[in-house]
């Protein structure tokens, strides 16, 4: 899908303002409302708007530990080790991936010791060979998509930067 100038403007404002509603939006950019609706619809029907919700913090939950468990899966049985993964609440993220493993987990936990029962449980999943764990010391960089907004703008012909002419900073 291509994503041109007004569409990275539309998109750094919801990352920014995430609150504001779509008539002010459309007043910041200085557009009709109608296109600012339609543009929203076209990206969500696209996939490139993917939610609205708000991001929520395991941590302030009370679960503060982050870990990625590296799970080996015996051959065939990947979509049953998936569908068990989904059913622990503790994890909060699973990929497929190539390398050392075929699952990458993203588990939370209240504290080492729980981490470590969370760990045995999957441990304990029919097909589930072995399993390696990383825990996250500090969080480097926040999961973000505004510099690849900003990177997708510039290759469309534009700052990906709402200008002062538009009201926006």
């Amino acid at each position: 899908m291509a994503v041109d100038v007004l569409d990275t403007r539309i998109l750094r404002l919801l990352i920014e303002q995430p609150r504001t509603s779509v008539r002010e939006y459309a007043r910041i950019l200085g557009v009709a409302r109608g296109t600012l609706q339609a543009r929203l619809d076209r990206l969500e029907r696209d996939g490139v708007i993917t939610g609205t919700g708000p991001s929520l913090s395991p941590a302030a939950l009370g679960h503060p530990v982050l870990a990625f468990v590296h799970l080996e899966v015996t051959q065939g049985h990947l979509d049953e080790v998936g569908d068990a993964l989904a059913a622990l609440p503790q994890i909060i993220e699973v990929f497929s991936t190539t390398g050392g493993g075929d699952l990458l987990t993203r588990v939370v936990a209240r504290d080492n010791g729980h981490l470590e029962d969370v760990i045995q449980q999957l441990i304990q999943l029919p097909g589930v060979v072995r399993t390696r764990t990383d825990v996250a010391l500090r969080e480097r960089v926040p999961h973000r998509v505004l510099p690849l907004v900003e990177a997708v703008g510039r290759a469309a012909g534009g700052s990906g930067r709402p200008s002062a002419a538009t009201g926006a900073s």
